[in-house]
Protein backbone atom coordinates (compact mmCIF):
# COMPACT_ATOMS: atom_id res chain seq x y z
CA UNK A 1 0.00 0.00 0.00
CA UNK A 2 2.27 2.59 -1.25
CA UNK A 3 1.71 6.18 -0.04
CA UNK A 4 2.03 9.80 -1.08
CA UNK A 5 2.93 10.99 1.99
CA UNK A 6 6.55 12.19 2.79
CA UNK A 7 8.73 11.01 4.69
CA UNK A 8 8.54 13.63 7.61
CA UNK A 9 4.85 13.26 7.60
CA UNK A 10 5.18 9.61 8.11
CA UNK A 11 7.56 9.73 11.02
CA UNK A 12 5.06 12.23 12.94
CA UNK A 13 2.77 9.37 13.20
CA UNK A 14 5.52 7.29 15.56
CA UNK A 15 4.52 10.04 18.44
CA UNK A 16 0.52 9.41 18.23
CA UNK A 17 -0.46 7.91 21.72
CA UNK A 18 -1.27 4.34 19.80
CA UNK A 19 1.90 4.46 18.81
CA UNK A 20 3.83 5.43 21.67
CA UNK A 21 1.35 2.75 24.01
CA UNK A 22 2.20 0.02 21.48
CA UNK A 23 6.36 1.07 21.42
CA UNK A 24 6.42 -0.53 25.31
CA UNK A 25 4.13 -3.12 25.07
CA UNK A 26 6.80 -4.06 22.14
CA UNK A 27 9.23 -3.93 24.76
CA UNK A 28 7.10 -6.77 27.20
CA UNK A 29 6.59 -8.63 24.35
CA UNK A 30 10.53 -8.70 22.94
CA UNK A 31 12.28 -9.12 26.33
CA UNK A 32 11.47 -12.66 27.12
CA UNK A 33 12.75 -14.04 23.55
CA UNK A 34 16.65 -14.43 24.49
CA UNK A 35 16.34 -14.50 27.98
CA UNK A 36 15.20 -18.52 26.95
CA UNK A 37 16.60 -18.84 23.77
CA UNK A 38 20.18 -16.20 23.05
CA UNK A 39 21.09 -15.39 25.85
CA UNK A 40 20.58 -18.44 27.83
CA UNK A 41 22.88 -19.77 25.32
CA UNK A 42 25.51 -17.87 25.89
CA UNK A 43 25.03 -18.76 29.42
CA UNK A 44 24.61 -22.32 29.18
CA UNK A 45 27.97 -22.03 26.99
CA UNK A 46 30.11 -20.66 29.40
CA UNK A 47 28.47 -23.56 31.89
CA UNK A 48 29.78 -25.70 29.43
CA UNK A 49 27.11 -27.67 28.59
CA UNK A 50 27.91 -28.67 25.12
CA UNK A 51 26.41 -27.18 21.93
CA UNK A 52 24.21 -30.43 20.72
CA UNK A 53 22.57 -29.82 23.66
CA UNK A 54 22.37 -26.48 23.17
CA UNK A 55 20.68 -26.59 19.74
CA UNK A 56 18.26 -28.90 21.18
CA UNK A 57 17.23 -26.64 23.92
CA UNK A 58 16.57 -23.91 21.05
CA UNK A 59 13.22 -26.42 20.95
CA UNK A 60 11.70 -24.78 24.30
CA UNK A 61 11.43 -22.31 21.51
CA UNK A 62 8.76 -23.75 19.90
CA UNK A 63 5.82 -23.20 22.76
CA UNK A 64 5.81 -19.59 20.29
CA UNK A 65 4.78 -22.00 17.73
CA UNK A 66 2.55 -24.37 19.21
CA UNK A 67 0.21 -20.84 21.18
CA UNK A 68 -2.39 -21.62 18.51
CA UNK A 69 -3.65 -24.47 20.63
CA UNK A 70 -4.86 -22.00 23.96
CA UNK A 71 -4.82 -18.65 21.58
CA UNK A 72 -9.18 -19.73 20.82
CA UNK A 73 -9.09 -19.90 25.08
CA UNK A 74 -7.49 -16.45 25.67
CA UNK A 75 -9.39 -15.06 22.65
CA UNK A 76 -13.19 -16.32 24.30
CA UNK A 77 -12.81 -16.72 28.08
CA UNK A 78 -12.73 -14.37 31.09
CA UNK A 79 -10.38 -14.64 34.08
CA UNK A 80 -12.45 -14.42 37.02
CA UNK A 81 -12.55 -10.93 38.91
CA UNK A 82 -9.37 -9.57 36.99
CA UNK A 83 -11.17 -9.23 34.05
CA UNK A 84 -14.16 -7.47 35.56
CA UNK A 85 -11.74 -4.87 36.43
CA UNK A 86 -9.39 -4.44 33.70
CA UNK A 87 -11.34 -6.06 30.94
CA UNK A 88 -10.84 -9.35 28.51
CA UNK A 89 -7.61 -8.12 26.63
CA UNK A 90 -5.85 -6.26 29.78
CA UNK A 91 -6.74 -8.96 32.40
CA UNK A 92 -4.86 -11.54 30.09
CA UNK A 93 -2.10 -9.24 29.59
CA UNK A 94 -1.48 -8.85 33.71
CA UNK A 95 -1.76 -12.14 34.12
CA UNK A 96 0.67 -13.19 31.83
CA UNK A 97 3.55 -10.56 32.41
CA UNK A 98 3.51 -11.40 36.49
CA UNK A 99 3.63 -15.60 35.44
CA UNK A 100 6.70 -13.83 33.20
CA UNK A 101 8.54 -12.76 35.76
CA UNK A 102 7.87 -15.69 38.13
CA UNK A 103 9.83 -17.77 35.24
CA UNK A 104 12.52 -15.56 34.96
CA UNK A 105 13.04 -15.10 39.05
CA UNK A 106 13.00 -18.94 38.69
CA UNK A 107 15.78 -19.20 35.83
CA UNK A 108 17.79 -16.80 38.02
CA UNK A 109 18.21 -18.87 41.32
CA UNK A 110 18.86 -22.06 39.07
CA UNK A 111 22.45 -22.52 38.13
CA UNK A 112 21.99 -24.83 34.48
CA UNK A 113 25.48 -26.70 35.25
CA UNK A 114 23.98 -28.06 38.60
CA UNK A 115 20.59 -28.50 37.15
CA UNK A 116 20.05 -28.54 33.58
CA UNK A 117 16.45 -30.15 33.76
CA UNK A 118 15.00 -27.93 35.98
CA UNK A 119 16.36 -24.95 33.76
CA UNK A 120 14.12 -26.35 31.18
CA UNK A 121 11.20 -26.71 32.79
CA UNK A 122 11.47 -22.94 33.90
CA UNK A 123 12.77 -21.97 30.85
CA UNK A 124 9.33 -23.47 29.13
CA UNK A 125 7.35 -21.80 31.68
CA UNK A 126 8.57 -18.78 30.75
CA UNK A 127 8.38 -19.27 27.30
CA UNK A 128 4.48 -20.30 27.58
CA UNK A 129 3.89 -17.03 29.84
CA UNK A 130 5.26 -15.01 27.18
CA UNK A 131 3.09 -17.03 24.28
CA UNK A 132 0.57 -15.97 26.29
CA UNK A 133 1.41 -12.54 26.35
CA UNK A 134 1.97 -12.21 23.09
CA UNK A 135 -1.04 -13.51 21.90
CA UNK A 136 -2.88 -10.95 23.27
CA UNK A 137 -0.54 -8.35 22.49
CA UNK A 138 -1.38 -9.00 18.80
CA UNK A 139 -4.78 -9.11 19.24
CA UNK A 140 -4.92 -5.68 21.28
CA UNK A 141 -2.83 -4.13 18.28
CA UNK A 142 -5.43 -5.18 15.88
CA UNK A 143 -8.14 -4.17 17.92
CA UNK A 144 -6.94 -1.02 19.37
CA UNK A 145 -6.78 1.04 15.85
CA UNK A 146 -7.85 1.58 12.04
CA UNK A 147 -7.00 -0.39 9.65
CA UNK A 148 -5.09 2.87 7.76
CA UNK A 149 -2.53 3.13 11.21
CA UNK A 150 -1.86 -0.87 11.57
CA UNK A 151 1.22 -0.31 9.82
CA UNK A 152 2.65 2.42 11.88
CA UNK A 153 1.46 0.55 14.71
CA UNK A 154 3.38 -2.85 13.77
CA UNK A 155 6.47 -0.57 13.48
CA UNK A 156 6.08 0.92 16.80
CA UNK A 157 5.41 -2.63 18.47
CA UNK A 158 8.74 -3.82 16.69
CA UNK A 159 11.11 -0.63 17.57
CA UNK A 160 9.89 -1.69 21.42
CA UNK A 161 10.78 -5.34 20.88
CA UNK A 162 14.19 -4.49 18.99
CA UNK A 163 15.20 -2.38 22.19
CA UNK A 164 13.94 -5.07 24.24
CA UNK A 165 15.87 -7.89 22.85
CA UNK A 166 19.05 -5.74 22.59
CA UNK A 167 18.30 -5.38 26.42
CA UNK A 168 17.75 -9.16 26.65
CA UNK A 169 20.94 -9.58 24.70
CA UNK A 170 23.45 -7.19 24.92
CA UNK A 171 21.95 -6.05 28.85
CA UNK A 172 21.66 -8.90 30.26
CA UNK A 173 25.07 -9.55 29.09
CA UNK A 174 26.63 -6.21 30.11
CA UNK A 175 25.18 -6.97 33.72
CA UNK A 176 26.55 -10.29 34.30
CA UNK A 177 30.00 -9.51 32.83
CA UNK A 178 30.33 -6.15 35.63
CA UNK A 179 29.59 -8.39 38.45
CA UNK A 180 31.93 -11.68 37.12
CA UNK A 181 34.89 -9.02 36.02
CA UNK A 182 34.53 -6.82 33.03
CA UNK A 183 36.83 -9.55 31.30
CA UNK A 184 36.28 -12.59 32.73
CA UNK A 185 35.61 -15.42 30.16
CA UNK A 186 34.72 -17.80 33.61
CA UNK A 187 31.69 -19.08 34.48
CA UNK A 188 30.00 -17.28 37.48
CA UNK A 189 26.70 -18.29 38.62
CA UNK A 190 25.95 -15.30 40.83
CA UNK A 191 26.59 -13.04 38.10
CA UNK A 192 23.75 -14.81 35.90
CA UNK A 193 21.27 -14.83 38.99
CA UNK A 194 21.56 -11.19 39.09
CA UNK A 195 20.85 -10.48 35.94
CA UNK A 196 18.09 -12.33 35.54
CA UNK A 197 16.55 -10.42 38.29
CA UNK A 198 17.26 -7.33 36.48
CA UNK A 199 15.34 -9.06 33.30
CA UNK A 200 12.58 -9.90 35.74
CA UNK A 201 11.97 -6.30 37.39
CA UNK A 202 12.16 -5.36 33.52
CA UNK A 203 8.63 -7.12 33.12
CA UNK A 204 7.42 -3.92 35.35
CA UNK A 205 7.61 -1.99 32.07
CA UNK A 206 4.81 -3.57 30.62
CA UNK A 207 2.73 -4.23 33.64
CA UNK A 208 2.23 -0.66 34.21
CA UNK A 209 1.76 0.05 30.49
CA UNK A 210 -1.33 -2.63 30.66
CA UNK A 211 -2.66 -1.04 33.62
CA UNK A 212 -2.74 2.44 32.18
CA UNK A 213 -3.87 1.93 28.59
CA UNK A 214 -7.18 1.67 27.64
CA UNK A 215 -9.10 -1.81 26.66
CA UNK A 216 -10.14 -1.81 23.24
CA UNK A 217 -14.09 -2.11 22.34
CA UNK A 218 -15.19 -5.35 21.53
CA UNK A 219 -16.19 -5.90 17.86
CA UNK A 220 -20.08 -6.67 17.00
CA UNK A 221 -19.32 -9.83 16.19
CA UNK A 222 -17.56 -10.35 19.81
CA UNK A 223 -19.96 -8.89 21.77
CA UNK A 224 -23.06 -11.11 19.67
CA UNK A 225 -20.63 -14.33 20.03
CA UNK A 226 -22.07 -15.53 23.26
CA UNK A 227 -25.91 -15.59 21.55
CA UNK A 228 -25.01 -17.29 19.03
CA UNK A 229 -22.91 -19.80 20.52
CA UNK A 230 -24.88 -21.18 23.86
CA UNK A 231 -24.30 -24.65 23.70
CA UNK A 232 -20.79 -26.58 24.45
CA UNK A 233 -20.34 -27.63 20.60
CA UNK A 234 -21.27 -24.76 19.39
CA UNK A 235 -18.86 -22.54 21.33
CA UNK A 236 -16.05 -25.08 20.47
CA UNK A 237 -16.96 -24.67 16.67
CA UNK A 238 -17.13 -21.32 17.40
CA UNK A 239 -13.49 -20.69 19.24
CA UNK A 240 -11.36 -22.93 16.71
CA UNK A 241 -13.25 -23.79 13.37
CA UNK A 242 -14.16 -20.47 12.43
CA UNK A 243 -11.42 -18.53 12.45
CA UNK A 244 -9.93 -21.41 10.09
CA UNK A 245 -12.76 -21.18 7.95
CA UNK A 246 -13.13 -17.17 7.83
CA UNK A 247 -9.35 -17.45 6.46
CA UNK A 248 -10.05 -20.14 3.74
CA UNK A 249 -13.35 -18.43 2.54
CA UNK A 250 -11.21 -14.94 2.21
CA UNK A 251 -7.66 -15.98 0.05
CA UNK A 252 -9.24 -19.58 -1.37
CA UNK A 253 -6.64 -21.73 -3.19
CA UNK A 254 -4.09 -18.76 -2.18
CA UNK A 255 -4.46 -19.91 1.45
CA UNK A 256 -1.44 -22.82 1.05
CA UNK A 257 0.92 -19.97 -0.38
CA UNK A 258 0.50 -18.15 1.85
CA UNK A 259 0.43 -20.22 4.55
CA UNK A 260 4.14 -21.25 3.16
CA UNK A 261 5.73 -18.05 2.84
CA UNK A 262 4.60 -17.51 6.56
CA UNK A 263 6.53 -20.64 7.19
CA UNK A 264 9.82 -19.91 5.52
CA UNK A 265 9.81 -15.89 6.48
CA UNK A 266 12.28 -16.22 9.06
CA UNK A 267 13.72 -19.39 8.68
CA UNK A 268 17.53 -17.44 8.04
CA UNK A 269 17.42 -15.56 11.37
CA UNK A 270 16.00 -17.78 13.65
CA UNK A 271 18.09 -20.96 12.37
CA UNK A 272 21.26 -18.70 12.10
CA UNK A 273 20.44 -16.92 15.97
CA UNK A 274 20.73 -20.29 17.84
CA UNK A 275 24.29 -20.67 17.08
CA UNK A 276 25.06 -16.54 16.91
CA UNK A 277 25.95 -16.10 21.21
CA UNK A 278 28.18 -19.97 21.24
CA UNK A 279 29.78 -18.77 18.15
CA UNK A 280 30.87 -15.78 19.56
CA UNK A 281 31.65 -17.19 22.85
CA UNK A 282 33.87 -20.14 20.77
CA UNK A 283 35.64 -17.03 19.17
CA UNK A 284 37.11 -16.14 21.99
CA UNK A 285 34.69 -12.51 22.29
CA UNK A 286 34.11 -11.58 25.94
CA UNK A 287 30.80 -10.55 27.54
CA UNK A 288 32.29 -7.23 27.82
CA UNK A 289 33.05 -7.20 23.92
CA UNK A 290 29.95 -8.37 22.65
CA UNK A 291 27.52 -6.44 25.06
CA UNK A 292 29.23 -3.30 24.10
CA UNK A 293 29.25 -4.16 20.17
CA UNK A 294 25.43 -5.07 20.51
CA UNK A 295 24.73 -2.10 22.53
CA UNK A 296 26.82 0.58 20.65
CA UNK A 297 26.38 -0.41 16.92
CA UNK A 298 23.18 -3.03 17.43
CA UNK A 299 21.04 -0.63 18.91
CA UNK A 300 21.64 2.11 16.58
CA UNK A 301 21.18 0.47 13.81
CA UNK A 302 17.93 -1.89 15.09
CA UNK A 303 16.59 1.62 15.78
CA UNK A 304 17.41 2.86 12.58
CA UNK A 305 16.03 -0.69 10.62
CA UNK A 306 13.13 -1.03 12.43
CA UNK A 307 11.91 2.94 12.18
CA UNK A 308 12.91 2.52 8.18
CA UNK A 309 10.75 -0.23 8.19
CA UNK A 310 7.51 1.36 8.92
CA UNK A 311 8.17 4.18 6.54
CA UNK A 312 9.05 1.57 4.01
CA UNK A 313 5.98 -0.48 4.39
CA UNK A 314 4.63 3.34 4.29
CA UNK A 315 6.12 3.98 1.24
CA UNK A 316 6.62 1.18 -1.22
CA UNK A 317 3.85 -1.16 -0.11
CA UNK A 318 4.13 -4.27 2.46
CA UNK A 319 5.34 -7.00 -0.20
CA UNK A 320 8.00 -5.05 -1.75
CA UNK A 321 9.11 -4.94 1.55
CA UNK A 322 8.94 -7.93 2.55
CA UNK A 323 11.18 -9.06 -0.65
CA UNK A 324 13.69 -6.50 0.49
CA UNK A 325 14.01 -7.43 4.44
CA UNK A 326 13.95 -11.55 3.37
CA UNK A 327 17.11 -10.63 0.70
CA UNK A 328 19.31 -8.55 3.49
CA UNK A 329 18.01 -10.86 6.69
CA UNK A 330 19.33 -13.64 4.85
CA UNK A 331 22.68 -11.80 2.93
CA UNK A 332 23.84 -10.79 6.37
CA UNK A 333 24.27 -14.25 7.28
CA UNK A 334 27.03 -14.62 4.71
CA UNK A 335 28.87 -11.84 6.79
CA UNK A 336 29.11 -14.33 9.93
CA UNK A 337 30.69 -16.86 7.78
CA UNK A 338 33.25 -14.53 6.80
CA UNK A 339 33.85 -13.43 10.81
CA UNK A 340 34.73 -16.95 11.26
CA UNK A 341 37.55 -17.15 8.53
CA UNK A 342 38.52 -13.93 10.31
CA UNK A 343 38.62 -15.14 13.74
CA UNK A 344 38.54 -12.40 16.97
CA UNK A 345 37.64 -8.89 15.43
CA UNK A 346 35.84 -6.76 17.29
CA UNK A 347 35.77 -3.86 14.69
CA UNK A 348 34.41 -6.66 12.57
CA UNK A 349 31.89 -7.76 14.43
CA UNK A 350 30.64 -4.19 15.15
CA UNK A 351 30.00 -3.89 11.28
CA UNK A 352 28.10 -7.61 10.88
CA UNK A 353 25.75 -6.89 14.09
CA UNK A 354 25.17 -3.47 12.71
CA UNK A 355 24.25 -5.09 9.14
CA UNK A 356 22.15 -7.66 10.86
CA UNK A 357 20.12 -5.91 12.97
CA UNK A 358 19.60 -3.10 10.18
CA UNK A 359 18.14 -6.03 8.27
CA UNK A 360 16.29 -7.75 11.19
CA UNK A 361 14.47 -4.65 11.84
CA UNK A 362 13.54 -3.59 8.41
CA UNK A 363 12.23 -7.47 8.01
CA UNK A 364 10.42 -8.00 11.20
CA UNK A 365 8.13 -4.67 10.45
CA UNK A 366 7.18 -5.70 7.31
CA UNK A 367 6.08 -8.80 8.34
CA UNK A 368 4.48 -7.89 11.27
CA UNK A 369 2.42 -5.38 8.89
CA UNK A 370 1.58 -8.37 6.09
CA UNK A 371 0.52 -10.76 9.29
CA UNK A 372 -1.86 -7.85 10.63
CA UNK A 373 -2.99 -7.41 7.26
CA UNK A 374 -3.81 -10.87 6.97
CA UNK A 375 -5.86 -10.95 9.53
CA UNK A 376 -9.49 -10.72 10.33
CA UNK A 377 -10.68 -8.54 13.20
CA UNK A 378 -13.57 -11.21 14.17
CA UNK A 379 -10.95 -13.58 14.95
CA UNK A 380 -7.46 -11.22 15.59
CA UNK A 381 -5.97 -13.24 18.48
CA UNK A 382 -6.65 -16.85 17.45
CA UNK A 383 -5.80 -16.31 13.85
CA UNK A 384 -3.18 -14.30 14.42
CA UNK A 385 -1.55 -16.61 16.93
CA UNK A 386 -1.57 -19.46 14.06
CA UNK A 387 0.09 -17.56 11.66
CA UNK A 388 3.15 -16.70 14.29
CA UNK A 389 2.89 -20.23 15.42
CA UNK A 390 3.29 -21.34 11.66
CA UNK A 391 6.03 -18.77 11.26
CA UNK A 392 8.11 -20.32 13.94
CA UNK A 393 7.33 -23.91 13.17
CA UNK A 394 9.85 -25.15 10.76
CA UNK A 395 12.22 -22.34 11.72
CA UNK A 396 12.71 -23.87 15.53
CA UNK A 397 12.27 -27.25 14.41
CA UNK A 398 15.12 -27.36 12.00
CA UNK A 399 17.04 -25.08 14.39
CA UNK A 400 17.45 -27.80 16.93
CA UNK A 401 19.80 -29.78 14.53
CA UNK A 402 21.87 -26.40 14.77
CA UNK A 403 24.52 -27.46 17.24
CA UNK A 404 24.64 -31.01 15.14
CA UNK A 405 25.12 -29.03 11.57
CA UNK A 406 27.78 -26.56 13.14
CA UNK A 407 29.88 -29.77 14.60
CA UNK A 408 29.89 -31.16 11.47
CA UNK A 409 30.83 -28.56 9.27
CA UNK A 410 32.10 -25.96 10.89
CA UNK A 411 30.82 -22.55 11.92
CA UNK A 412 31.66 -20.71 8.25
CA UNK A 413 29.70 -23.25 6.40
CA UNK A 414 26.36 -23.47 8.84
CA UNK A 415 26.25 -19.60 7.86
CA UNK A 416 26.30 -20.01 4.25
CA UNK A 417 23.84 -22.67 4.74
CA UNK A 418 21.43 -20.55 6.74
CA UNK A 419 21.75 -17.66 3.87
CA UNK A 420 20.58 -20.05 1.17
CA UNK A 421 17.52 -21.73 2.95
CA UNK A 422 16.12 -17.58 2.56
CA UNK A 423 15.97 -18.30 -1.30
CA UNK A 424 12.64 -20.13 -1.46
CA UNK A 425 11.34 -16.73 0.62
CA UNK A 426 11.27 -14.38 -2.24
CA UNK A 427 10.36 -16.89 -5.03
CA UNK A 428 7.43 -17.18 -2.44
CA UNK A 429 6.87 -13.24 -1.92
CA UNK A 430 7.22 -12.78 -6.28
CA UNK A 431 4.49 -15.47 -6.04
CA UNK A 432 1.56 -13.65 -3.92
CA UNK A 433 2.97 -10.29 -6.04
CA UNK A 434 0.79 -12.22 -8.73
CA UNK A 435 -2.03 -12.67 -6.51
CA UNK A 436 -5.77 -11.36 -7.36
CA UNK A 437 -5.52 -9.86 -3.67
CA UNK A 438 -2.15 -8.35 -3.43
CA UNK A 439 -3.39 -4.87 -3.39
CA UNK A 440 -5.37 -5.36 -0.98
CA UNK A 441 -3.12 -6.71 1.56
CA UNK A 442 -4.23 -4.15 4.17
CA UNK A 443 -4.00 -4.57 8.02
CA UNK A 444 -7.34 -5.94 9.52
CA UNK A 445 -10.45 -6.71 7.74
Amino acid sequence: MATGLSWIQGAKGYLTPPCIRMFFLGFSSGLPLLLVLGTLGFRLREAHVSLVTIGFMSWVGLVYAIKWLWAPVVDHLSIPVLTERLGRRRSWLAASQVALAAGLCGMAFVDPAQSLKVTVALAMFTAFASATQDIVLDAYRIESASVETQGMLAAAYQFGYRIAMIWAGAGALGIAAAVAGVNSVEYVPRAWTISYLAMAASVSVGLATVLLSPEPAPSRDAQAAPAAESGLPARLRGMFWKPLADFYERYGRWTAVLIALVAVYRISDVVMGIMANPFYSDMGFTKAEVAVVIKVFGVAMTLLGTFAGGLVVLKIGVLKALMLGGALSAGTNLLFSLLAAVGHSVPLLAVIVSADNLAGGLASAAFVAFLSGLTSRRFSATQYALLSSIMLLLPKTIAGFSGVVVDSVGYSRFFILTALIGVPVMILVWMIGRSPFARGLTPGS
